[in-house]
């Protein structure tokens, strides 16, 4: 029944802000050439993890696709020559490839991609174009970086250890069809959200030949180290938790030097609190690395330090710039270069060692192709900085930045969008109902639109919730728009990029007064008839479910409702989903048993009761991070107390919903499907048609 349901609901979507069809059956009106329809998805490009050669004349980047037949975003790597601006293909074939890294002379790449289905560690030679695999691994490697003098090449992986046992079964008969064995779990972290269950072990740290050969382990942790950097050619500086109970306290971290030739271990931070992601100076005298001194809260901003190399004379570049360092590279000349949100931007930022901070471009990002949320990636070499650049109406291009000017210098998706009408983006502020703070936010428009308070208005809200949304394309707001609704979205307080204070409103309070800052962009877009205030519609992913499934407990004001991945009861979250310790330790601060009452206040099941907005709920089958039992409360909720309700789960994703085209696909139709079944307008055209029948 449900699945018939959908079907209908996806198939009979109509433009939701046109008058249906009167009486006699027609035509059916042929597809607007110009529209932004669900297929449109599988045209979308965009370029990702740009790598600068050590001689600043080519630029490699991931040029990153939609493949219909397999239902997957793939990476081919091209090269752009700086002096012929010339962009051609690196490879034949179709694997996918990350990790691409420029060997210290510039006549290599490193890079892993898939052989057999096996992840693959392979070097190609610039020169002739030759590539082989340096190694074959049951574990995919991550982060591979080469040694200064280019002969090893570093890199962490998963290694499996012996699995919890108590007993040894008997051996089965021939042919005897007996169950699988017992599974005996002892760690408190199982299972992780786009993993599944989690085999038993820890990263640990290799190095291997750059001409192949063997790994060699240089690792022994028993909690997992990862993230190498070379300090010298026989040193390697590394990240990790080697606490006592590091699975109790998952923000921790420390930097820790390895010698290569006695494997010694040796910590160069300390404190309480991340210390992460270290980046070693071009003359090895410097470590750069990001982190902060746990307080217990949700969020903190995350810090830029450096210490001599052998953990001696720490400081912070940072103390007084109010936002999180996100990655960082360092230049030739001992200068950081920083990539930063900053108030609904992502920055490019120069740091020298006396804390100066430059910006250097305001445009990165364009990487997030379903919603808006900040991302992107640069590189940099011989003054020469390639980086993501982000745009309103198109996906990431690569964009070239030197002499204190940005050039553009792709164009993957003219072709796709140029003939399109794509909804022109429009930034707001105002004032929140609860304190008079400014809330940022943009608005799509859809075609046709004029302020006449006729059109239907869906408020989409952001996840995290310490994360931001932007002026970023974004194929689910585009949808929306196509489909004829002013289409907004808001970074309430608790979002990221406007200083530690505005996140931090929400610490032990969330949800909260972030429902009235929502509340007031909506009340703002009505008061200029920019919506009907009968035909409002609410959504949101992850923290985005959150709060709005605490917005229809607190209102009825939407005309319907579709919360996704939702936390819907803090306790049964904080007991049961992958990152339960970090939800009791930092976001609630006290066990689930210490403080029911606090739990069960802040929980959106506590406000059932109050709902009456017809509300979907929507869930990855394989989410580890909001689990389904979470959805599945709500829905449950819902359904007994006759609230008009709906629940939907994707086979086989993960909290990362949206990963696939197709998903994609099915959870924005889904959406409009549900939002047009109850939207006034399309309902009286309805009954309109009844009567003339």
């Amino acid at each position: 029944m449900l699945k018939k349901l959908f079907v209908a609901l996806v198939i009979c979507s109509v433009p939701v802000n046109a008058v249906m069809a009167k009486s006699q059956p027609s035509e059916p009106e042929p597809a607007d050439p110009r529209k932004f329809t669900s297929d449109r998805v599988f045209d979308l490009e965009y370029t990702d993890s740009p790598r600068v050669s050590p001689d600043g004349r080519t630029v490699l980047y991931l040029r990153k696709s939609m493949d219909k037949f397999q239902d997957k975003v793939v990476g081919r790597l091209w090269s752009y020559d700086v002096r012929s601006k010339r962009h051609r293909p690196m490879f034949d074939g179709d694997s996918s490839i990350s990790s691409v890294q420029w060997s210290p002379s510039g006549d290599r790449i490193l890079y892993v991609t898939s052989y057999e289905g096996k992840p693959s560690l392979r070097v190609r030679y610039m020169d002739s174009g030759d590539s082989f695999q340096i190694a074959q691994f049951e574990h995919g490697p991550r982060n591979p970086v080469w040694s200064p003098n280019g002969k090893l090449i570093a890199f962490s992986m998963f290694v499996p250890s012996d699995k919890a046992s108590f007993a040894t079964a008997p051996k089965a008969p021939k042919d005897a069809e007996w169950s699988e064995p017992a599974k005996v779990i002892d760690d408190l972290v199982f299972r992780f959200d786009g993993a599944g269950e989690l085999e038993k072990g820890v990263s640990q740290v290799f190095v291997i030949s750059a001409d192949g050969g063997t790994a060699r382990q240089i690792t022994e942790s028993k909690n997992g180290l990862s993230s190498p950097a070379w300090l010298s050619n026989d040193a390697l500086v590394v990240d990790g938790n080697e606490s006592a109970f590091p699975e109790l306290d998952p923000v921790e971290s420390e930097v820790y030097r390895v010698n290569l030739d006695d494997q010694s271990i040796t910590a160069l931070t300390e404190r309480d609190g991340p210390d992460y992601a270290p980046a070693v100076s071009p003359n090895g005298r410097l470590i750069a690395y990001r982190g902060y001194d746990d307080q217990l809260k949700a969020y903190q901003q995350t810090d830029l330090y450096v210490m001599d190399a052998d953990g001696s004379n720490k400081r912070n570049l940072t103390a007084d710039y109010d936002r999180t360092i996100g990655g960082v590279q360092w230049t030739s000349d001992n200068t950081l270069l920083a990539q930063v949100n900053v108030d609904g931007e992502t920055h490019l930022l120069s740091i020298n060692l006396s804390s100066k901070v430059s910006t250097i471009a305001t445009d990165v990002g364009g990487t997030s192709i379903g919603r808006p949320y900040a991302s992107g990636s640069f590189d940099s070499a011989k003054g020469l900085i390639a980086y993501t650049q982000a745009s309103a109406t198109r996906p990431a291009e690569l964009a070239l930045h030197s002499g204190g000017k940005s050039n553009t210098v792709t164009d993957l998706n003219s072709d796709a969008l140029a003939h399109l009408d794509i909804a022109p983006i429009e930034e707001f502020k105002v004032k929140s109902s609860h304190d008079e703070r400014e809330i940022e936010a943009w608005v799509a428009l859809p075609k046709g639109f004029k302020a006449d308070g006729s059109f239907p208005l869906i408020l989409e809200i952001h996840g995290g919730p310490f994360a931001m949304y932007g002026p970023f394309f974004a194929a689910e707001i585009q949808r929306y728009a196509a489909e004829g609704y002013v289409t907004v979205y808001v970074n309430p307080r608790g979002s990221t990029s406007y200083g530690e204070e505005f996140a931090q409103l929400i610490d032990k309070a969330y949800p909260s007064f972030d429902h009235d800052d929502l509340m007031s962009v909506v009340d703002d877009l009505v008061a200029r008839k920019y919506a009907d205030p009968e035909r409002l519609f609410i959504t949101g992913g992850s923290g985005g479910g959150v709060l709005t499934a605490w917005a229809v407990g607190k209102t009825d004001r939407f005309a319907a409702a579709a919360t996704i991945k939702p936390v819907i009861n803090w306790a049964t979250m904080a007991l049961a989903a992958d990152i339960s310790a970090y939800v009791a330790r930092h976001w609630m601060g006290m066990m689930p048993w210490e403080n029911p009452e606090f739990y069960w206040k802040q929980s959106p099941i506590s406000l059932v009761g109050n709902v009456t907005t017809p509300t979907m709920v929507m869930v990855g089958e394989q989410d580890w991070r909001t689990p389904t039992w979470e959805a599945e409360q709500f829905y449950t909720a819902l359904k007994l107390q006759k609230v008009d309700s709906v629940l939907v789960r994707i086979p086989g994703a993960s909290h990362s919903i949206a990963s696939r085209p197709s998903r994609l696909i099915a959870k924005v139709d889904n959406i409009l499907g549900w939002f047009a079944k109850y939207d006034p307008a399309n309902k009286q055209s309805a009954e309109l048609e009844a009567k003339d029948e």
